[in-house]
């Protein structure tokens, strides 16, 4: 990462968790700005440049659902959820919203600040890499990905991929037909792994192919390997 000082929102109801966050955050070379609730939280994105979010899910007024695909309207920067919703179904739909990532609470402070680097480097270090390429155009059969504009479309038609997403099929469409791990797959595109993150690229593996595959459970192009992970099919 640059020299520069990320801006870090996080909107969360309990404050004492924006001030042990902001202590962490700032100490790490970060600027922090704390948000209530969703509503003061939409009102700093429109007002200030945000770097990355970290979302509570139960707010008043508007709750972090609603504040990611608020948010996912206009915006690509990354979104962490930070909530003590930790059923699957909380964090898959946290994510298919468009949320990069999903911690439970109780948390460990010096984690979030070590996930919230790593999802600054791979977000600022992937747009920064594609613009030294000479097209930025990768092609796989009927799909095309543009890394400069960050945008794909199948036949002509674009695919709303979440920045996640983005990079996950970018990964796998400059290796047709290599074959990488789920472990492999969140360190490339979100940073250090850890056990608790076993589900989230199946999930998005799982949208991923409801967007790009004419039958997401007959996929034609996102194959997975048994025992192995997945690859893109040379075509």
């Amino acid at each position: 990462m640059s020299d520069k000082m990320y801006k870090i929102l996080i909107a969360e109801d309990e404050s004492d968790i924006i001030e042990l966050l902001r202590l962490y955050l700032e100490n790490a070379g970060f600027i922090v700005i704390g948000a209530a609730d969703g509503i003061e939280a939409l009102n700093i994105i429109e007002s200030e440049h945000i770097d990355l979010a970290i979302f509570d899910i139960m707010m008043p007024r508007l709750d972090g659902y609603q504040l990611i695909r608020k948010v996912r309207e206009k915006h690509n920067f990354p979104i962490m959820v930070l909530s003590a919703k930790n059923q699957d179904s909380d964090k898959i739909l946290g994510l298919d919203l468009g949320a990069d990532d999903y911690l439970t609470k109780p948390f460990n402070p010096l984690e979030i600040v070590a996930r919230v680097k790593s999802a600054l480097r791979r977000f600022y270090q992937l747009n920064d890499n594609t613009q030294e390429q000479n097209s930025g155009v990768i092609r796989v059969g009927e799909i095309t990905l543009n890394t400069i504009s960050m945008s794909a479309d199948k036949n002509g038609e674009e695919i709303p991929l979440t920045p996640t997403e983005f990079k996950i099929l970018s990964l796998l469409m400059q290796n047709p037909g290599r074959v990488f791990t789920r472990t492999q797959i969140y360190e490339s595109v979100m940073g250090e792994y850890y056990e608790s993150d076993d589900n989230t690229i199946m999930v998005h593996i799982s949208k991923i192919r409801e967007k790009i595959e004419k039958d997401s459970k007959k996929p034609e192009y996102l194959l997975t390997v048994r025992g192995l992970g997945y690859k893109i099919a040379k075509m």
